[in-house]
């Protein structure tokens, strides 16, 4: 049987090839909460893997990685796919979609925003918003076809599509307080989040030390996929593309137990480290 490349706190990493980890080391309906981001084919620069298979070669890849997924995840589970495309190539994350609806139910499309600009006349009439708003991750980029691209989907697939969720774990206040008690739900100073997530890239000054992974999700995007699918309801999560372990992070912040894959030693060695720097908090 295969071992764990790493195991503490009940975080347990394999440098194994996903489906081969996924057939082999996980039990049918073992996992309550996939959460993901795979590689989308764009040329990036892993490490080990090569991200530039023939399209019709990779999207057929990622369906098996589905149907992986399908066999291990609960009945009542959630699949979180993270996946964004390129200024180029943006039906790439549309098209990994389609696949995945061949064993799946898509229940929900969240918007993961990355950087946003609102006027402050458009924000409204607040006493907290003195002026326009201009926040999150922005990379200028050249020529003049092209907006900047500032979001990635977070596709939320279920066996049927009939999965109660937590819709408040990652619940709001109300901007306009009136609302409290006017409407029939809203019964206190919280709502309903949505699916646009502004979840913004922690500011780096130097790719090499602080971001070793060529393409990561911030800590709270897994975070709070976990806590919309339900925290009571999560058993153990999996992570099929662990890289430097940000969803094994989440799953300690929300004391959850947490199973990843990666065939890059280098990143589990990095993803171990995180984990232990955490654990010793």
């Amino acid at each position: 049987m295969t071992k764990p490349y790493f195991d503490l706190d009940g975080i347990q990493l394999y440098l194994v090839d996903c489906i081969k980890g996924m057939h082999e080391i996980l039990k049918p309906e073992s996992i309550d909460v996939v959460v993901t981001s795979p590689p989308y084919n764009l040329r990036v620069k892993y490490g080990v893997y090569h991200d530039d298979q023939p399209r019709d070669e990779y999207l057929d890849w990622m369906e098996n990685v589905a149907v992986g997924i399908r066999r291990v995840l609960s009945e009542r589970g959630s699949l979180f796919l993270n996946v964004g495309g390129s200024l180029k190539d943006p039906w790439i994350p549309l098209d990994i979609a389609q696949r995945v609806r061949n064993h799946f139910v898509l229940q929900n499309t969240i918007h993961w925003v990355k950087s946003i600009a609102i006027p402050k006349k458009d924000a409204g009439k607040y006493p907290n918003v003195t002026d326009d708003i201009a926040v999150g991750h922005y990379k200028p980029i050249g020529g003049n076809r092209f907006t900047h691209d500032c979001h990635e989907y977070i596709f939320h697939f279920t066996k049927r599509g009939d999965v109660e969720l937590d819709r408040l774990a990652n619940g709001v206040p109300y901007q306009d307080k009136s609302n409290i008690g006017r409407w029939k739900n809203a019964k206190k100073d919280l709502r309903d989040r949505g699916n646009t997530w502004f979840i913004p890239y922690e500011t780096i000054w130097d790719k090499e030390t602080q971001r070793p992974h060529p393409s990561t999700f911030p800590i709270a995007l897994p975070e709070m996929c976990i806590k919309l699918h339900g925290r009571q309801r999560v058993r153990k999560v999996l992570d099929p593309f662990i890289g430097i372990g940000s969803t094994a992070l989440a799953s300690l912040r929300v004391e959850k137990q947490c199973i990843g894959f990666d065939i890059d030693k280098q990143y589990l060695e990095e993803a171990a480290n995180r984990i232990r720097s955490f654990s010793r908090l």
